[in-house]
């Protein structure tokens, strides 16, 4: 063990027997880690089953020792920038900003600069540090071509108490959007595991075999002459879990090349997809949190073009 290393130790219940060590660590009571982050730590030697190394599917056996070494949370190099932001709610754990549609959340090669996360480390100086170098203080994220509501955290407690909650599908995220075709019935629920795309690397798909569960419920909120204005819940996050459902369903997002029409012309750039509410409890007091963010000016003026299309 190196120093700033800490060794973390758990004994396997009945409940565990049989299961594989890295779905079992990912459900632990109060852990923030993904279960590619756990699966990269057991190939690299942090995990071990009384004393042993194993592989990323060894079968736990009721009473073993399981011990982990959670690497120390690197020193971040991000450069901060003044850049503004639309802040909703701010305290000494939490913020909460409505991000513009073409931000990318943090930087990424290609993207170094310019991110949500260069701007909040110029404007709180401090984030938690749980998300790793590359996501400091984001708990959940939103894609670049999507507007709206994402909260990060300040400090390491508060980043656990909100991804705890993620995880227990606590936390209120409702999503505005504009799809392709008339929608017939006025609500509906897609539940469909998505995964990587296997003909398509970049892009998510509804995979049954190997994809992840994904509930995504819409309510009709207004209908055109060739497009449905829809409110949509989620009940899991997976990546492009909304664009990848309505595809699926055969109504993709106006505005989105990538599960929908190559050409869009309508006047937005990126996906017609706006995260307006989010709600959670603070993570200090416990107190319940909802906030609400307006539509952005380029979907007002989507609906305005689709309303005098269908007079």
């Amino acid at each position: 063990m190196t120093e700033g290393e800490e060794w973390r130790n758990w004994v396997v219940d009945e409940g565990g027997n049989g299961q594989r060590i890295d779905k079992w660590l990912v459900s632990l009571d109060g852990v923030t880690w993904s279960r590619m982050m756990v699966q990269a730590w057991i190939r690299a030697g942090r995990v071990r089953v009384n004393g042993r190394e194993v592989k990323v599917n060894y079968r736990l056996k009721e009473g073993e020792t399981v011990a982990l070494s959670v690497p120390p949370v690197e020193e971040i190099h991000i450069e901060p920038e003044a850049i503004p932001l639309d802040i909703r709610y701010e305290d000494q754990d939490v913020i909460v900003v409505n991000k513009p549609r073409g931000m990318v959340v943090h930087p990424a090669p290609g993207n170094p600069r310019g991110t949500l996360v260069n701007a909040l480390l110029a404007h709180c100086k401090d984030l938690s540090g749980i998300g790793g170098v590359i996501r400091p203080g984001i708990v959940h994220r939103i894609d670049k071509d999507t507007s709206g509501l994402i909260m990060a955290a300040k400090n390491d407690e508060a980043h656990q108490a909100l991804a705890a909650q993620l995880k227990a599908h606590r936390v209120e995220r409702v999503y505005t959007a504009v799809v392709h075709h008339e929608i017939p019935h006025d609500r509906g629920t897609v539940d469909a595991p998505i995964g990587r795309d296997p003909h398509h690397r970049q892009r998510m798909a509804v995979v049954h075999r190997t994809g992840k569960r994904a509930v995504t419920h819409f309510v009709v909120r207004e209908r055109f002459r060739d497009a449905t204005l829809i409110e949509c819940r989620l009940e899991t996050g997976r990546t492009h879990q909304i664009r990848v459902h309505m595809q699926y369903i055969g109504h993709p997002l106006i505005g989105d090349l990538v599960y929908g029409p190559k050409k869009c012309r309508y006047p937005i750039r990126g996906q017609a997809l706006h995260a307006r509410v989010l709600g959670f409890e603070h993570p200090r007091t416990g107190e319940r949190i909802r906030l609400e963010a307006e539509l952005p000016q380029d979907m007002e003026r989507l609906l305005a073009q689709l309303r005098a299309e269908s007079l």
